[in-house]
């Protein structure tokens, strides 16, 4: 395995600490940096397996970059919220251990209703590795089944969230491969005709990386390798492990509207199970298409049927597994007890979630921690989110149905007598993001919610702990400080498992014993190689693929996602309610 040192990293260059996404580090020297880890290493349990141990960090230089295994992150006590005292190891009970997946994007790469050529406008709307979103999340999967437990508690996890764009492009072949994978299974991941490619990888375009033949595209100018046998392994069938931990489901744009931007209303159904699709566009309508999907999603769709009905397209198979599911049956497909997998039966949702169409629910994290999962998606369209009214009262209720007490709309104490519950929020949107407040249109007349207004209700309630998220594929952990210390609490972002850095995390919380509790937060990578190799076709070099080839992305920005050391692997210290 390639490697890279820590004094290489503390003296080489920008781009190397950037691509490690440490370019702010706080430490002076390599002693240092060793020192921050040995301190890490010995305040854990265990630090195997995740970031804490090894981090996946480009090797050289060149238009295509290699990975190998780079040093480890240290653990970086954030005391925004509180003050830490000193001996809290020692004295510290683990109350809860679990791991958040989010942005998994597992995509139908051969579909009709997609935007490849978009890419130069939308840089999520092609991925050179997007034929192996389904082995990477496999791969994620072997990861957490790995780990015995929480690095700082040393408890077992209780759950795996993963907090939506599940799918990429909210098909029903999607959703299967989803389940599949979570619950394990047999799995396909292609659609159309199963025995052969029919994507944008294969069209001979130099928009595109065409793996497998010699044509120079525009990739392969930026160093891309050609694969032989790449297309064809990407779409073969295989079978998932599956989680061995209970798992849970929260719902985010891309699992909504189509391409996590558009509204569905119904128009495109025959589009997407059809046999037209679009490989190019000359650049002026391309740039009008991407401006409408950025700006007027509701002309984007009658424009996008317009193209594809009497546009350049490609015949490829049709399918009707790719039509896209309704919030209703994205709720019954997880009663299906063909993926019930390591439980619990529906995966959050219930029977009356699958008949109304109701995402959000309440769940058990561990004893004495509760998890409340929203919906925040809006289906008129736009990526960002917000919540309707009916969401905002259930939530409320819920959270005074497991508090002590509480502060109303003016600052005053509510009391009430039952024994707290701590709360987790779990959410795809973040506080940032939750600004999109246009009418749903399946609920017209009811008003929409931004991020600030939750903000402002979580911080009534001591009991809620932190506010777990992804959607913005980057890291980033955020304080909500308020003048009532007990009235703090943690927004955790998390990368997404598509875009590099490949992110999934490990949250811990864990009583301290001195007034305070830690919520510790830790980085992990799938289960694949660091390094590759492209004669490598078997579900570990594909696996490893799909991390490099994420990485040199051509319109990605890894550094970006990264996120600072402080969003990485924390301890993130807070006021115990009432203490």
């Amino acid at each position: 395995m390639a490697s890279y040192s820590r004094r290489r990293f503390l003296g080489g260059a920008a781009a190397v600490a950037a691509g490690l996404g440490l370019a702010d580090s706080p430490y002076a020297s390599a002693a240092a940096y060793d020192r921050a880890l040995a301190t890490t290493a010995a305040r854990a349990v265990q630090v195997a397996g995740t970031t804490l141990e090894q981090v996946a960090a480009p090797v050289g230089t060149g238009p295509y970059v290699r990975l190998g295994a780079g040093p480890g992150w240290p653990v970086v006590v954030r005391t925004e919220l509180a003050a830490g005292a000193a001996g809290r190891d020692d004295r510290r009970t683990g109350l809860a251990s679990f791991v958040q997946f989010t942005d998994l994007h597992l995509a139908d790469t051969e579909s009709p209703v997609r935007f490849e050529y978009l890419a130069p406008f939308i840089d999520s709307a092609h991925r050179p590795h997007e034929t192996l979103t389904v082995r990477g999340a496999a791969s994620l999967v072997e990861r957490v089944n790995a780990l015995a437990g929480g690095p700082y508690t040393g408890r077992p996890f209780s759950l795996v969230m993963a907090t939506g764009d599940n799918t990429d492009n909210h098909e029903l072949v999607e959703l299967d491969w989803y389940l599949s994978v979570m619950s394990g299974g047999a799995v396909t991941p292609s659609t159309g005709d199963t025995s052969r490619y029919e994507g944008v990888q294969n069209s001979g375009s130099s928009a595109y990386w065409n793996p497998e033949s010699g044509f120079r595209d525009d990739y392969k100018a930026k160093g891309f390798p050609q694969v032989p046998g790449f297309l064809s392994a990407a779409g073969r069938p295989f079978t998932a492990t599956g989680l061995r931990t209970p798992w849970y489901t929260t719902v985010g744009n891309h699992d909504d509207s189509i391409e996590g931007t558009l509204p569905d209303l119904g128009l495109l159904g025959s589009l997407y199970t059809g046999g037209n699709k679009i490989e190019g566009l000359d650049s002026a309508t391309a740039a009008k298409l991407a401006d409408a999907i950025q700006h007027d999603p509701a002309s984007a769709v009658v424009l996008l049927g317009q193209l594809l009905a009497t546009g350049p397209v490609r015949k490829v198979t049709p399918d009707a597994r790719r039509a896209p599911f309704t919030p209703k049956q994205f709720a019954a497909a997880h009663l299906n007890s063909a993926y019930t997998g390591a439980g619990p039966y529906g995966h959050g949702f219930t029977q009356s979630a699958a008949d109304s169409g109701k995402l959000y629910y309440t769940f058990p994290v561990a004893p004495g921690v509760l998890g409340i999962s929203l919906d925040t998606t809006n289906r008129a369209g736009w990526a960002d989110g917000s919540i309707g009214t009916a969401q905002l009262k259930w939530l409320e209720s819920v959270l005074q149905s497991v508090a002590t007490h509480w502060y109303d709309t003016d600052g005053n104490v509510v009391r009430r007598g039952s024994q707290d519950q701590y709360v987790l929020v779990f959410s795809h949107h973040t506080s940032t993001t939750m600004g999109n407040t246009l009418p749903d249109p399946y609920n017209l007349f009811e008003a929409r919610h931004s991020g600030a207004e939750l903000v402002s209700l979580l911080q009534r309630y001591p009991n809620v702990l932190a506010w777990i998220n992804g959607h913005t594929h980057a890291n980033q952990i955020t304080p909500h400080a308020h003048a009532v210390a007990e009235r703090s609490f943690w927004e955790i972002n998390t990368a997404s498992h598509v875009d590099f850095p490949q992110h999934a995390r490990v949250i811990e919380v864990a009583d301290n014993g001195d007034g305070t509790l830690s919520l510790f937060t830790t980085l992990i990578e799938s289960a694949a190689p660091y390094t590759t190799d492209f004669g490598d076709t078997s579900e570990r070099g594909l696996a490893a693929l799909y991390r490099e080839l994420s990485y040199n992305d051509p319109y990605a920005t890894p550094a970006a996602k990264l996120g600072a050391a402080g969003d990485h692997n924390t301890e993130l210290l807070l006021a115990r309610p009432g203490a």
